[in-house]
C-alpha cells in the first residue's frame, strides 16, 4: 500500500505559484531571498520543494532537505482558505517520507517562538519542542 498523500516534486515552472502561496502564508522574510531558496532547493541534489494540489489549485507546499546528519524541513505552507482539511498534515507526512526514504535519523524544523499556531501544529504531529539554541551568523 502507498502510504504517500498525493504529492509531487516542484519543479523550475512552479516558481510563481510556490513563492506565491508562501507569501500568501506569511512564510517570507524580507532578509531571507525566498526566490534564491525555491532554486537552492529544487536545483539541490538533498533537496526538493514538495506541493499537493487539488484540481490543479495549488494547496500547500513544504521544503525538504537532508544534511547528512538529519533532516530539515522549512516553508511548510497551506494557503489560508485551505486550512483545517488536513492538507497540513498530508505534505508534512509526505516531508517525512521523503527523508524516511533517506534513512534521516531525525528531523527538524525551526519555528518563531512567538508562532503559537504553529507550535500547536508541530504538536498535534507529535513533535516536540527541543532544549536548544539556535546560532546563526548571514554568510551573504
Amino acid at each position: 500500500m502507498n502510504t504517500y498523500p498525493p504529492t509531487r516534486r516542484a519543479g523550475a515552472d512552479d516558481r510563481d505559484a510556490v513563492l506565491s502561496l508562501w507569501e500568501a502564508c506569511g512564510l517570507t522574510r524580507p532578509w531571507n531571498d525566498a526566490d534564491a531558496d525555491f532554486k537552492r532547493a529544487i536545483d539541490g541534489a538533498t533537496s526538493e520543494i514538495l506541493c499537493l494540489e487539488e484540481d490543479g489549485k495549488l494547496l500547500a507546499t513544504v521544503m525538504v532537505g537532508d544534511d547528512g546528519h538529519r533532516g530539515w524541513v522549512y516553508y511548510l505552507g497551506v494557503l489560508p482558505d485551505g486550512r483545517r482539511k488536513g492538507f497540513g498534515r498530508m505534505i508534512m507526512a509526505a516531508a517525512e517520507q521523503w527523508l524516511h526514504e533517506r534513512d534521516a535519523p531525525k528531523i527538524q524544523l525551526m519555528v518563531r517562538d512567538d508562532n503559537e499556531q504553529a507550535i500547536g501544529f508541530y504538536k498535534a504531529l507529535g513533535y516536540e519542542v527541543q532544549p536548544v539554541v539556535t546560532i546563526g551568523r548571514r554568510l551573504d
